[in-house]
């Protein structure tokens, strides 16, 4: 990092602020969003946030964010955003507040617990004044008492949905794909068909010749050898 008041110095990724100028070399991952300043035949392998799986060619002043990675020559840059102002820590913050908020079949489950607790303790205590009226002891229709309840408790009503939000949003982040709230997550059970705007996002990221068409008067290999 080069910096007026401390020249330029190895530093932590964490002590780099807005205006910083960064030298990277090849293999390096770049540690903020960034401004080139200063390139040539640069390449950044943006896999990681893109799921573009062929590196990108990149000329002077384009931005090019955190966590991607610089696979040709050396890189000089500026930071302008670091911290959790990056690309990187807002969609790690996107992911998190997507497990926070409600599904509208989460809505529905609240609903029907705001029912069904109600009626549930009501059953249990004329379940126990039941028993009372047929002479049981008070401790026989407590315990009958208790076990509607234990038995109709809508724990998992409540419960259920929320979990299966937490967890489908943590496996969808596994595999690289990310929900911007429960409500995406929820309508995309109910997809049958999915259109994608590029092709690194599906394939395995090693492009290779399938056919080979050549003009009229023209062999394969005189072709490949044009190509090459």
């Amino acid at each position: 990092v080069e910096r007026e008041e401390i020249g330029k110095q190895e530093l932590p990724v964490s002590d780099i602020v807005p205006g910083d100028i960064i030298h990277l070399a090849a293999g390096d991952m770049i540690p903020a969003d960034v401004r080139i300043l200063s390139s040539k035949d640069l390449f950044i392998s943006q896999s990681a946030l893109t799921g573009e799986s062929i590196p990108v060619d990149k000329e002077e002043n384009s931005m090019v964010y955190g966590a991607t990675i610089n696979q040709s020559g050396l890189l000089k840059c500026k930071a302008t955003k670091v911290g959790e102002d990056t690309t990187l820590s807002q969609i790690i913050q996107m992911v998190s507040d997507a497990a926070a908020t409600k599904a509208p079949i989460a809505k529905v489950a609240d609903k029907i617990s705001g029912i069904f607790v109600p009626a549930v303790i009501l059953i249990a205590i004329v379940t126990m004044i039941g028993w009372l009226i047929l002479g049981k002891e008070i401790g026989f229709a407590l315990a009958r008492g208790i076990s509607v309840l234990v038995i109709s408790c809508p724990c998992a009503l409540g419960l259920a949905t929320p979990v299966a939000i937490m967890v489908g949003n943590g496996k969808g982040a596994k595999n690289g794909i990310l929900f911007k709230n429960a409500v995406a997550l929820e309508e995309t059970g109910k997809i049958n068909v999915i259109a994608l705007d590029k092709t690194g996002t599906i394939t395995a990221g090693t492009p290779k010749v399938t056919d080979i068409y050549p003009m009229e008067g023209i062999t394969d290999n005189e072709l490949l050898q044009m190509a090459y």
